[in-house]
């Protein structure tokens, strides 16, 4: 997204190779810009400035990618332009209010269906410039409105309840713009235009979790996982597993596009349950799901709270972990906000379902490595929004 509004030819290395990042190339694509990934390890953006975009022929599909319609409908409420923002049945279903209402006050036309759902219909303009206090502590709802305030004359402020992920705030200070952070409070100046990058990403933490946790659960494991972003909005899965005993090290810390990088070891640990909530849930809000998996053998009663915001992801993740835990036989209570898991030794076979959500089909396969005859996923397709390599890297695994 950055790259396509930046004056010129960005580089980006090591992207993520699945269904979630090609739909915002195919989107930038309708809108003009040409993108060359055809080198599987680089992709090249020739951006053509904050007002070189032009109106797309078609709905633009951004298939499971919530960020994908969040981040751009940030970017679309500034153009002179009208557009469709569609998706996949899964998307389809997940609330947009929480961007509408912002967007709206800065003066962009948003309509949509019922309760705030996708379809959006975006009709562009002049933006003016907001202070906007989130209910919510949101990258995506943060990032639409920083990116609506690069077209706004004056200052953009956006203040959380509680400090979300920053990749966005870093990025667009490494293209020049001005951005300014204190605390919860992030600002930046409209009408400066973006420099062209070159850049490598990290490795994705929410992608390595499932490694880390599979390590810590089957015996005698010892891994390292290479290069993976350590930003510390992004770290709570990590601390969290610490404060159950696991057994994991950084090694090799060093700074990547600015971002922290390092190598993880994880090694086999006899996890014990404990209390999770608060920022430690904030920071590991993606990683929910095979944090479940992994408190389904760990000693004792893990209890997970400050979780609501999982009840309109993909799935309700809430929902969907409980069911399917309780088909191995582990004992969970259900709250609105989380879950109370009581660890098993061992887990025991049965039928489970993805509910169409990437993140839980990957994580009841974290559960299968510790389930008596295994574990069958139905559904397991939507593992290819994320991570199409997951099957085949824990299966070298073992």
């Amino acid at each position: 997204m950055l790259a396509s509004l930046a004056e010129g030819k960005s580089s980006i290395r090591n992207s993520l190779q699945a269904e979630d990042p090609v739909s915002t190339l195919k989107a930038f694509r309708q809108m003009g810009i040409d993108i060359d990934d055809k080198d599987s390890d680089r992709i090249i953006i020739n951006g053509k400035g904050l007002r070189g975009l032009t109106a797309p022929r078609d709905n633009i599909d951004c298939g499971n990618s919530g960020t994908t319609m969040r981040l751009l409908s940030g970017i679309l409420s500034a153009q002179p332009f009208t557009s469709v923002l569609t998706g996949d049945k899964f998307l389809l279903r997940r609330p947009m209010r929480r961007i509408i209402k912002p967007l709206s006050e800065m003066g962009a036309h948003i309509s949509s269906e019922k309760g705030g759902r996708p379809p959006l219909t975006i009709k562009g303009g002049n933006l003016i410039a907001i202070t906007y206090h989130s209910p919510v502590a949101s990258a995506q709802v943060k990032s639409a409105i920083l990116f609506a305030g690069l077209y706004c004359e004056g200052c953009t402020t956006v203040i959380e309840p509680g400090k979300s992920r920053d990749h966005t705030e870093r990025m667009l200070t490494s293209c020049g713009a001005d951005i300014n952070i204190d605390g919860l409070e992030v600002s930046i100046q409209g009408g400066k235009g973006l420099a062209p990058f070159d850049i490598t990403i990290p490795g994705d933490l929410s992608s390595a979790a499932f490694f880390i946790a599979a390590g810590l659960i089957v015996p005698g494991s010892d891994i390292v996982i290479k290069k993976v972003g350590i930003n510390p909005t992004r770290t709570g899965i990590i601390d969290i597993f610490q404060k159950m005993g696991g057994d994991i090290t950084l090694h090799n810390v060093h700074e990547v596009s600015g971002e922290s990088v390092a190598d993880i070891r994880v090694r086999y640990s006899e996890l014990m349950g404990t209390d999770i909530g608060g920022d430690l849930i904030l920071r590991a809000i993606d990683e929910f799901p095979v944090l479940c998996a992994a408190s389904a053998i760990a000693g004792g009663v893990t209890r997970i709270s400050g979780a609501s915001e999982l009840r309109v992801k993909e799935s309700d993740r809430i929902a969907s972990m409980a069911m399917e835990l309780r088909k191995t036989g582990v004992h969970v209570e259900e709250s609105e906000d989380g879950l109370a898991i009581t660890g098993l030794d061992r887990l025991r076979h049965a039928v489970v379902q993805s509910h169409g959500d990437h993140r839980v089909a990957m994580s009841m396969a974290v559960a299968g490595l510790v389930t008596e005859g295994g574990l069958i996923i139905e559904d397991t397709e939507c593992i290819n929004t994320s991570f199409p390599q997951f099957p085949e890297l824990l299966k070298s695994l073992y």
